[in-house]
């Protein structure tokens, strides 16, 4: 009796400590099952397969995850889009299919085959596949997991098509970070023509892969075979797949798609005990499906990003000149068919390739002779660039989403009329002889030009300058001029920024009447305008006794010119009249973050899906800053009111007026000049005037932590005590109460786990140590990541003790201000 009663207490002590027990097997049958309190287990402890609940407590799901990775990843899930209500479920083998069967007995989900023999058994293999077999023939699958993938792509897992069943494996991302329902995006193989690629957000398309080469990915440059990592693409009658494979023991590589829409190859090394970022997209502005339009070519590196190759001219000038390449280019001479010749492009990603033709078993020559023949062919490359190139692919229609890189892309060969590559020798000859005769006038009229200067700079008094040549002077040697200088060790290419005259702008903005006035800061007043084509723009008018002067405005010009991406606000150009200079931009509908996030009136029209949305584009749109752009750029004034929100809210970053440059070897400058704005700033930065790219991420640590919240870092003070917004979100994380920091208009319609990532995020941005926070590399994994492990935070910089100052004090006010930093009292003067 005594000896039962401790059998008794084991299995008791058992269920209360170890309430999920896993399964010494790997395989079900009809005689077992898994219910919510076990697992089943691969036979090498790799892969384990249970019931969990993500986000909601009345939603219960089948899934596999990693067995021995602490932060628990999710590769597939059985029943995603029909959750069960509560844990009562049993996941089992009958009827010769794997089911999943709810409190009830009632079946949620099923493998749902029909050719099953008479013993079937469901086992979970090393691989991350879970495969229904037969007890006679255990290398015949009847079904596999790896046939109906989530959002999810693992080694030998394959991606794409089974043309003999008509069977069609793709991802698609969940629905947020804690709810595995089938989301807005997906990355499927498009089998037809060249086989490729495309990731798709519901019925659009967002980037595409580029077809395989024979190597990797057309658009897809730095994919390249590695000891540990190996891709294969297997195209043929039977199937057109793509997959990859690990070579390395205790390596984990997979390809996900996930909720907000990024495709990412993460990598988990033992040593570092996380996921690293292998690679993502899209990345920049030329990811984005077809962002140049029909025969545009996308350079990441070049201002603007669209241009059109030779022979070709914008479809839409007007359009273009504002930065806007979605027309694309049309041809300047119409093809002649036989009489054509063909213009070559290199390293490009090859034009869209679903309706193209492909002959894998002729030369280059002879793809070039039968694209002659063809009068509908517009262009030919290579379908395979390995030992120098074989087989033929031919386009017949418009060239669409070619990209240039600054190398491993591909040759393609542009058809055009032969009048548009100049071959002939008369014309080469008559446009030397005419170069040379223009050439001569330039040099004669610049000799007049500085003769007639000299002159009138005798006549007029020592310093005196007329208003039009001041103007002019600033334009050429202040704008244009020094857009020809190298920066960082790179040569730039001239700015090409359209100059819009002043009477257009008064114009457009009503002569700049308070009904037209969008807000007001140190550098002047920003108006709303619309020009005589219908385009709304935002007119940015530079006051004359602004704190904000000169410098501000050619910087601006100098760098967002440059910067092209989603999440930056759109420079379409500038004006230069007498003292007036202004600079024009796209019309942001919903202002600035701070006027709907800080108004009580509009701040409910901020969800916590646009909040969460805004967070990861601002993060997108910080990294492209940091390392994306052709520059280094270090924002120094990232706060609410410069962020712009359009008609569908999502953020772009402006006002780049205290923007600095860095080149690609240097992480920290130092500056006696100190701008910015408080409750922004980071330590470092306020009190010694260090600044660096973790200076950036300490103000979009504050960020993070306003849209959470809703409240300002500054002029926010708990009512019992004399923290700030920081202070007050640290002492709730440590209590372990951060979900009480929300902002209540937000409602219940939010995921527990996303918002306490986002809370997290922000805390780990504002540590006070530079060395502690994350760079935005890993701060946008850890956002678009709900495995991504993260940290603990330290106790962040300007967390203790109130300001001095209690109005809210921006940089550009030039008066002496003291503010409070960690109870350290600091007064700077002349602050900007």
């Amino acid at each position: 009796m005594r000896h039962s009663n401790c059998i008794l207490l084991f299995f008791t002590s058992l269920v209360i400590f170890f309430p999920t027990i896993s399964l010494s097997i790997d395989t079900l049958t009809a005689t077992n099952s898994v219910t919510n309190d076990q697992t089943l287990v691969s036979s090498g402890d790799v892969f384990e397969l249970g019931f969990f609940s993500s986000g909601s407590p009345d939603k219960w799901y089948v899934g596999i995850w990693y067995k021995n990775i602490p932060e628990r990843t999710y590769v597939w899930v059985a029943n995603r889009d029909n959750p069960l209500s509560n844990s009562s479920g049993v996941f089992k083998v009958a009827d010769q299919n794997i089911v999943l069967l709810d409190q009830n007995q009632k079946p949620v989900w099923s493998s749902n085959i029909t050719k099953g023999g008479n013993t079937t058994a469901a086992v979970l293999l090393d691989s991350g596949n879970l495969v229904l077999r037969e007890a006679e023939d255990p290398s015949n699958y009847l079904w596999q997991s790896f046939d109906f993938p989530t959002d999810t792509l693992l080694p030998d897992m394959k991606l794409g098509w089974d043309l003999n069943t008509d069977l069609d494996r793709y991802l698609t991302s969940w629905r947020s970070s804690a709810d595995p329902s089938s989301g807005d995006f997906s990355f499927k193989l498009d089998y037809h023509g060249f086989p490729e690629n495309f990731l798709w957000d519901n019925k659009e398309i967002k980037y595409r892969s580029g077809p395989w080469n024979g190597v990797r990915f057309s658009g897809v440059p730095e994919m390249k075979p590695l000891d540990y990592l190996k891709f294969e693409f297997v195209t043929n009658q039977d199937e057109v797949t793509y997959s990859f494979s690990v070579t390395t023991n205790n390596l984990f590589s997979r390809l996900i798609v996930n909720p907000s829409g990024v495709l990412q190859r993460l990598t988990w090394i033992p040593d570092t005990k996380q996921w690293n970022p292998f690679w993502y997209a899209p990345k920049d502005q030329c990811d984005y499906y077809r962002e140049c339009g029909p025969y545009g070519i996308c350079d990441a590196n070049a201002s603007p990003v669209c241009k059109c190759p030779r022979g070709f001219e914008p479809k839409n000038l007007q359009a273009w000149n504002l930065r806007d390449g979605s027309d694309g280019c049309m041809r300047k001479t119409n093809l002649e068919c036989m009489g054509d010749k063909f213009l070559h492009l290199r390293n490009v990603k090859l034009p869209e390739t679903t309706t193209a033709f492909v002959d894998r078993n002729i030369s280059l020559k002879d793809c070039r002779d039968l694209c002659l023949k063809n009068c509908s062919c517009t262009a030919y490359a290579n379908a395979d660039i390995r030992n120098g190139g074989t087989g033929c692919v031919i386009w017949v229609d418009e060239l669409l989403d070619i990209r240039e890189y600054p190398s491993g892309g591909q040759n393609l060969f542009v058809r055009l009329a032969a009048s548009d590559l100049g071959d002939s020798g008369r014309r080469n000859a008559l446009i030397i002889a005419i170069t040379v005769g223009i050439g001569i006038l330039l040099l004669g009229g610049v000799a007049f030009f500085i003769w007639k200067r000299k002159r009138l700079q005798r006549k007029r008094k020592p310093g005196q300058k007329g208003l039009h040549e001041r103007s002019q002077d600033f334009l050429l040697n202040e704008v244009v001029i020094s857009s020809k200088r190298e920066y960082s060790g790179e040569k730039s290419d001239e700015l090409e920024l359209p100059l819009f005259d002043f009477d257009s702008l008064a114009k457009a903005t009503d002569n700049f009447s308070e009904e037209n006035k969008l807000g007001q800061g140190g550098f002047g007043c920003v108006y709303k305008g619309g020009l005589v084509e219908g385009q709304e723009i935002a007119v940015k008018r530079l006051s004359k006794n602004s704190g904000q002067g000169v410098e501000e405005f050619k910087n601006e010009v100098r760098l967002i010119a440059r910067l092209q991406h989603r999440n930056l606000v759109r420079l379409l150009g500038c004006c230069i009249d007498m003292d007036e200079k202004m600079l024009i931009y796209e019309y942001m509908e919903n202002k600035s973050l701070d006027s709907v996030l800080f108004n009580k009136e509009r701040s409910s029209l901020l969800t916590w899906k646009r909040r969460f949305n805004i967070i990861c584009g601002i993060a997108r749109g910080l990294l492209y800053l940091h390392y994306d752009s052709r520059f280094r750029i270090i924002h120094r004034d990232l706060k609410a009111s410069n962020i712009l929100l359009d008609g569908e809210m999502n953020p772009k970053i402006s006002d780049f007026g205290m923007a600095r440059i860095f080149g690609n070897d240097q992480n920290e400058a130092n500056t006696k000049r100190v701008v910015g704005t408080y409750g922004y700033m980071s330590p470092e930065y306020a009190m010694d005037g260090l600044f660096s790219t973790k200076s950036d991420v300490f103000s979009f640590g504050v960020l993070v932590l306003e849209i959470v919240s809703g409240k300002k870092n500054r002029g926010f003070y708990h009512s019992n005590s004399e923290l700030n917004l920081l202070g007050h979100a640290w002492r709730l994380w440590k209590e372990g109460k951060g979900l009480e920091l929300i902002d209540p208009v937000v409602g219940s319609s939010y995921a527990d786990q996303e918002v306490m990532r986002c809370i997290q995020v922000g805390l780990l941005c504002v540590q006070e140590s530079a060395e502690d926070r994350p760079t935005m590399h890993t701060v946008v994994l850890m956002l678009s990541s709900e495995t991504a492990t993260m940290p603990q935070p330290k106790t962040p910089g300007f967390c203790l003790g109130r300001s001095a100052v209690e109005t809210d004090s921006s940089s550009s006010k030039q008066e002496d201000q003291t503010f409070t930093v960690n109870q350290v009292t600091v007064t700077m003067l002349d602050a900007r």
